[in-house]
C-alpha cells in the first residue's frame, strides 16, 4: 500500500489510537523523525545524486548541496571533458601535505570540512568544474506538494513501523508493544536493505558502497 500524508497520519492515529491533540498537531515532526531513521539506516541507489560546481583559484573550499548527507566520489573536469577523480582523505591529511594555501596546484585529495564544505588539496590553482556525486536527503511526504514520497510509496511498510516507532516514544508507550514496533520495523529494514544492496546494485563500483550485513 502506498502512503500520501493524510492516509499515513490516519493510519498511525488508528493503530495507537490516539487523536489527542498534541499528538495529532506533532505528526509531521514524527514522520520526520521517522524518514530520517529510514535513510539513515539504508542506503538506496535511488537517493544519489549528481552535481556539478567550481573550484575558486586559490580557494581550497567547496559549498556541499543543501540536501547533501554524504560523498560517493568527487571529480576535477578538465576542458576536454576528462574525469580526475580526488582521494577522499581526512581533513588532518590535507593539511599535513598542504600546510599553507600558497600551495596551488591541481586538486588530488578532497575531504569532508563541515556539515557545509569540502576541503581540497592542493589549493585550486585556477577555476576547475567538478563533478560531485553523492547520497542526498529526499523530500519529505510532509513537504510534497503531492503528499506523496519515495518512500510512502515505495518503502510503505518501513515508513508505517518508523512512524509508529517514533509515535509510540512520543507517547511514551508500553515496552512489550514498543519491542513488537522496533521488531515490525527491524524486518521491514531488512527487506529494503536486500533490495538496495542486493537486487538494485546491478554493477556499481563496489569500492565506493557501504557494507550493510543483511
Amino acid at each position: 500500500m502506498a502512503w500520501t500524508l493524510t492516509t499515513l497520519k490516519s493510519t498511525i492515529q488508528d493503530y495507537l489510537q490516539n487523536t489527542e491533540t498534541t499528538f495529532v498537531n506533532d505528526l509531521s515532526t514524527i514522520i520526520i523523525q521517522a524518514e530520517s531513521r529510514i535513510i539513515n539506516s539504508v542506503q538506496l541507489p535511488n537517493f544519489r545524486k549528481n552535481q556539478t560546481g567550481t573550484l575558486t583559484s586559490g580557494n581550497a573550499y567547496l559549498a556541499t548541496p543543501t540536501d547533501y548527507l554524504y560523498p560517493y566520489s568527487l571529480a576535477v573536469i578538465d576542458g576536454d571533458s576528462n574525469y580526475s577523480y580526488l582521494v577522499n582523505k581526512d581533513v588532518n591529511f590535507i593539511r599535513e601535505a598542504y600546510p599553507v594555501s600558497a600551495t596551488t596546484g591541481l586538486p588530488k585529495y578532497y575531504s569532508q570540512f563541515d556539515d557545509d564544505f569540502f576541503l581540497v588539496g592542493p589549493t585550486p590553482n585556477s577555476g576547475y568544474s567538478v563533478e560531485l556525486h553523492y547520497f542526498y536527503f529526499p523530500q519529505s511526504i510532509t513537504a510534497s506538494a503531492s503528499g506523496t514520497s519515495w518512500l510512502g510509496t515505495n518503502a510503505s511498510e518501513a515508513l508505517l513501523y518508523a512512524s509508529l516507532c517514533e509515535s509510540y516514544t512520543f507517547m511514551k508507550g508500553e515496552p512489550d508493544i514498543m519491542a513488537a514496533y522496533e521488531a515490525r520495523l527491524k524486518e521491514a529494514l531488512a527487506k529494503l536493505t536486500a533490495e538496495a544492496d542486493g537486487y538494485n546494485r546491478k554493477d556499481a563500483y563496489r569500492g565506493g558502497q557501504r557494507r550493510v550485513n543483511v
